[in-house]
């Protein structure tokens, strides 16, 4: 019998709130479809029941995330 320890978890899946999410991905590359599904439709109910509060909040927040990608892009 082996006593080998698993692995410990590096990059993302480090991180408390979304770890899970990453060992998931990195299991199952399919799971991303899943997740946007689930995004579109959280802002749907969201504008659905705010109004287009909810859509700019969303928009305001992908702003840095956006940002950062366009960095990324042109590091390298």
């Amino acid at each position: 019998m082996s006593t080998l320890a698993p692995a410990a978890p590096t990059g993302l899946a480090r991180l408390p709130l979304i770890g899970f999410i990453a060992r998931d991905i990195e299991r199952d590359i399919n799971v991303i479809f899943y997740l946007i599904t689930i995004f579109v439709t959280l802002v749907t109910l969201a504008v659905m029941q705010w109004g287009v509060v909810a859509l700019a909040m969303t928009a305001l927040t992908a702003v840095p995330v956006m940002f950062i990608i366009l960095i990324a892009i042109t590091q390298g």
